[in-house]
Formats: C-alpha cells, sequence, structure tokens
C-alpha cells in the first residue's frame, strides 16, 4: 500500500525509453476545431492615469495607427516630472487629442466594464455618463491603457483588450506600447467551455445552491443569471481566458473544459500509464504543467529524469483533485503540480484548497499524503526527485461512465480497495463537494420537495411506497434540499465518509400510505394529510364535512364535489 521504492534498482534510461514509447503512442488529446470567440478593434484607445503619463503614452502612441486616443485624467501628477520630456514640449504634441479631467470623486465613481473592442466606460451617478458617447461619440472605446498605480477595473486577470502598467517602469514600457498599438483587427480565441445547466446545481425553485464556478474564476467570466423563477449561470465567452479552475471546482460536470474534456483527460492518463509500463518503465510521476512553463523549460535546456511524466494543460486549473486522483488510481506513484509565476491569487488559492481536499480524501482512505504535491517555481530537486513510495496498483482503470461524478466514485472506490478506509466521517476543506444528510423524521412529510430539487441522483422517492432514500456518493452538499424542504426537516453533513455505507443506498424516513377514505386507493401519508388539514382547518371551502375531502385521492375529492352541487347547487356561491 505505501511501501518504500528501493532508489537502486531504478533504471533511468530504461525510464526514458519507456517515456519516449508512451509519446509515439499516445498524443494529449487536443479539440482540434474548437469553437472560436471573434474581437473585432478599430483602435479607438482610452488612456487612463495622471495628465502628465497620459500625455507621455499618447505622444508615444501617435502615429502608430490607431483610431483615436482619449486621455481621462483620473489621478494627480506625480510629484516630479521624469524628465524625459519638457512638459510644455509634451503638451503642444497632445494638444488636439480629446481629453477629460475627472475629480477625485468622479474618478471613484468611473467603471470600467467589457473586453477587447467593446469597453464602457461610465460614470455612475443619478444620471450616468458614457464617456464614449460623451467624449468620441461612438457606442464604446476598442482598448484600455491603464496607467493608474492601482488598475481601475478591479480583476485579477484582466481582459483581452485591457493593458495596465506603470509609466515609469522603463524596462517593459516600450514593449508594451507596442504590444498595445498592435490591438487593431481581428482577433480569435478559442471558447474554453461549454455549460450544461440540466447538470448544475447552482439554483432550484428559487434557491441558490452551488457556487464553487463563480467563487473560483479569476477573470469574473461567470454570472449568475436571475430569470422569471430560477438563477443560471452563464460564461462570457469574451471575458473567459481558459484559467480551468471552474470546470475543477464544478462536482457535477456542468462546466466542461474543451481543450481537452475532462473525461478525455482521464482516459490519456490511464492509457499513458498503461504504455508506460508495458515498455518496462517503473515508477511513473505525471506532473501537471502549463503548455507555456514546459515550452520555457525546454527552451533553457531542462531534460527531466525517464521516471517524469509531463501532463501539458493550458492552465494548471484544468486539472483538479479528481484528475490527479485519477492518475494514483492507475498507478502514478506520485502526482505533482508544478506552479509557475504570475498565478492569480484565486486559482493559487484553488489548487491549495484541491490539494487539501485531495490531501483528506487520500488519509481517510489509508494512503500517505505525499503521493500528492505542490511543486514551487524553479524546484528542480523536487521536480526530478524519485518517488519515495512504489505506485498503488499495476492495472489501469476501465472508464465506462461519462459522468463526472460517477467516473471520480469510480476512482475513490479503486483507492478504498487498495487502501485501509477509516470507516468514520472525516472532515474536508469548507466548500468540499462530499458530505452526507440528516433527515428530521418526526418533521418529515414525504412532500418529496427534496427530491425535485436535487441535482444528482442522490435523493429519489420510494415509488410506490411513500419513502425517501439518500445515497450519499452521488452527494455535492449544493444545499438545495435543505432550502427547499417546508418542514426544515433536513440539515447537511459535511465530510468523506471513508466507509461502504457511502455507497449504498439508504432509506432516510418512509411511512405507511393513507389510503383514500372514499376507494381505498393510497396516495398519500398519514402525515401529509394530517399537515394538510391542519392547515386547511379554517378555509371555508373545507368547513364542515368537506373536511373529509382531504381525506379523499384527487378522483374521490372530484365526485364529492359534484354531488354537493347537485344537491345545492348554489353551494358554490356559499364559499
Amino acid at each position: 500500500m505505501n511501501q518504500r521504492i528501493q532508489l537502486a534498482s531504478i533504471d533511468d534510461q530504461r525510464n526514458v525509453a519507456a517515456r519516449e514509447t508512451v509519446r509515439r503512442r499516445i498524443s494529449w488529446p487536443v479539440n482540434l476545431t474548437p469553437a472560436n470567440v471573434t474581437y473585432h478593434s478599430r483602435g479607438h484607445a482610452l488612456l487612463l492615469g495622471s495628465e502628465r503619463d497620459t500625455r507621455q503614452a499618447a505622444r508615444t502612441l501617435q502615429g502608430r495607427g490607431l483610431a483615436s486616443l482619449t486621455l481621462v485624467f483620473t489621478a494627480p501628477n506625480a510629484a516630479e516630472a521624469d524628465g524625459e520630456i519638457n512638459d510644455s514640449d509634451l503638451f503642444a504634441a497632445t494638444e488636439m487629442l480629446t481629453t477629460q479631467a475627472l475629480t477625485r470623486a468622479q474618478s471613484e465613481k468611473l467603471r470600467i466594464s467589457g473586453y477587447l473592442g467593446m469597453f464602457k466606460a461610465v460614470l455612475d451617478g443619478d444620471e450616468p455618463v458614457d464617456l464614449a458617447r460623451a467624449l468620441i461619440e461612438r457606442e464604446s472605446f476598442d482598448v484600455v491603457l491603464d496607467l493608474n498605480a492601482t488598475p481601475l477595473l478591479a480583476v485579477e486577470l484582466l481582459p483581452p483588450g485591457y493593458v495596465a502598467m506603470q509609466w515609469q517602469n522603463n524596462e517593459q514600457r516600450s514593449d508594451t506600447l507596442d504590444s498595445f498599438a498592435d490591438l487593431i483587427g481581428e482577433f480569435d480565441k478559442p471558447r474554453y467551455f461549454q455549460v450544461n445547466n440540466d447538470l448544475c446545481a447552482h439554483s432550484a425553485s428559487g434557491n441558490v445552491g452551488c457556487t464553487r464556478c463563480l467563487d473560483v474564476c479569476p477573470a469574473d467570466a461567470i454570472s449568475s443569471i436571475q430569470g422569471r423563477i430560477e438563477s443560471r449561470i452563464e460564461i462570457d465567452p469574451f471575458l473567459c481566458q481558459g484559467v480551468g479552475s471552474c470546470t475543477s471546482a464544478c462536482p457535477t460536470g456542468a462546466i466542461e473544459f474543451r481543450l481537452p474534456e475532462t473525461r478525455r483527460q482521464q482516459d490519456t492518463l490511464a492509457a499513458w500509464l498503461t504504455a508506460y509500463r508495458e515498455a518496462g518503465g517503473e515508477v511513473p510521476v505525471l506532473r501537471f504543467i502549463t503548455h507555456e512553463s514546459l515550452d520555457a523549460e525546454r527552451a533553457a535546456g531542462v531534460t527531466t529524469p525517464g521516471h517524469v511524466i509531463d501532463v501539458p494543460l493550458e492552465e494548471l486549473g484544468a486539472a483538479g483533485h479528481d484528475q490527479w486522483l485519477t492518475g494514483l488510481a492507475n498507478g502514478a506513484a506520485e502526482v505533482r503540480i508544478q506552479l509557475h509565476d504570475g498565478m492569480p491569487p484565486r486559482l493559487s488559492a484553488f489548487l491549495e484548497h484541491q490539494v487539501a481536499q485531495a490531501h483528506g480524501l487520500l488519509a481517510a482512505l489509508g494512503h500517505d499524503t505525499t503521493r500528492i504535491k505542490l511543486l514551487p517555481v524553479d524546484a528542480g530537486s523536487e521536480r526530478d526527485a524519485l518517488p519515495s513510495l512504489t505506485p498503488l496498483t499495476d492495472t489501469s482503470l476501465a472508464f465506462t461512465e461519462p459522468n463526472k461524478r460517477a467516473r471520480l466514485n469510480l476512482v475513490l472506490a479503486r483507492l478504498a480497495e487498495l487502501g485501509a478506509p477509516s470507516g468514520e466521517r472525516h472532515a474536508v476543506p469548507k466548500g468540499a463537494a462530499y458530505g452526507g444528510i440528516n433527515v428530521n423524521s418526526a418533521a418529515c412529510t414525504l412532500c418529496h420537495a427534496c427530491v425535485s430539487n436535487c441535482p444528482t441522483p442522490a435523493l429519489k422517492s420510494g415509488g410506490d411506497t411513500p419513502a425517501l432514500s439518500f445515497l450519499e456518493a452521488d452527494c455535492v452538499q449544493c444545499g438545495l434540499c435543505e432550502q427547499a424542504c417546508p418542514e426544515d426537516a433536513i440539515t447537511l453533513t459535511p465530510g468523506f465518509l471513508a466507509a461502504s455505507e457511502r455507497v449504498t443506498r439508504h432509506i432516510c424516513h418512509e411511512e405507511a400510505a393513507f389510503e383514500c377514505i372514499g376507494c381505498g386507493k393510497p396516495f398519500a401519508t398519514a402525515s401529509t394529510v394530517a399537515t394538510i388539514k391542519a392547515k386547511l382547518a379554517n378555509h371555508p371551502y373545507f368547513a364542515g364535512d368537506a373536511m373529509a375531502r382531504l381525506e379523499m385521492c384527487e378522483d374521490c375529492r372530484v365526485k364529492d364535489v359534484w354531488k354537493t352541487m347537485a344537491r345545492d347547487p348554489d353551494a358554490q356561491l356559499k364559499v
């Protein structure tokens, strides 16, 4: 299970040969014809910052093909000029440009939104002012150059076309302005994701449940759109930059990464490890790394030892703890996640949260948590080190289900077989999609509002028998059942249950059926009928003998109403 390897027995040349066999036989899956998003930019530029900085930037950008330069002064000038350009000359060179000075209060109310080719700049107030309409008589600006000390657009990953820089940073100034001036024309990028709202656990019956994707997106590309009753998740393809953390955070597979899809990644990992073993390779280590980081290593002449098999990703968020555990369940000795510079804070926090989840599950199932680790930037020795433990298995999993949660449950079942599950419920990081529910039988009336709101097969009705059953393995802890219950009979129980009961459906509550007093057909539960009678006791429609209708099935109730009307046609007017 956690056997230490004998370092002297590892032949790196054989591992290198095995890794090359894997690369030749099985390519990492790619979407050869991804749907694209197209940006259209005519080059109408908005420059934000102090008057001196924006005028200097504008002078550099003049004659570079931009359609227009609009300067909005949002910050005071520095105490001293940088000495490169005489202020009078600078003013004369940019005198003909459109400018607008804002007070400190106005600057605080300036709201920037949008993306390349479609940026809105609006001054909030009783009568909002659209600066593009007011200053250049256009619907929007195409590009934005933000020279403020802190960008006005407060988002971790700035949208395409929004460039933030410090004017005093002379080393990058020229390259940044060159790139900014080139943002004219049409630009394509992949539409990274697709959303299946039928699988989404975000909202039901007006209640909001899972918000994991909203919490982890560093580009603020995901929104909760409120409909007449339900809310739904939408991803703005123009803001999305393919970080991938949303698809890894989504517990149901409602958001799917397309470059490549999660299930294709899992299938490829299993195929790689099988091919590696068949070629004679030993103690494989999967290293999840971005394409950009991998290219930089190759350019620097970095060569990793043969036991390290690189998994190339668009961004590290595209693979979460389910993918990492898939590697271990298919025979990887370790999984390492190669961090890189410039990661958005939310992505870093997301990866740490995913590692904490993975460690919690491994510990609960009786495995060493060091099998999954984050690699710091430039940690060459940790990157190349031999694993300290042997692989858990030499047999790959055969995935038969396309569903994300079903695949994860298969991986966890394999890890349970290979480990020593504790049989107890283990704490998991807040927000993890593992846990059960408690049902108060005294309060539950088996109305099944929870069943109709559950986005997974975790909760089910009893069919012909009044009952409520629960399968913990399918529960994603969205909380919709808890919110939907009119009797407040359900509470969530977070935590991973490392026992067979997790994968066994059990009855939470059941009752004998209440039989219709007219025909004897079972149509409800005794508690439901009692609750309805108590709530409608003072309703005029059920006054007197009519109260018995609540103990009738739908057919007998209608018949009784018609009999009453036949005896007394004016009875309905008395209600």
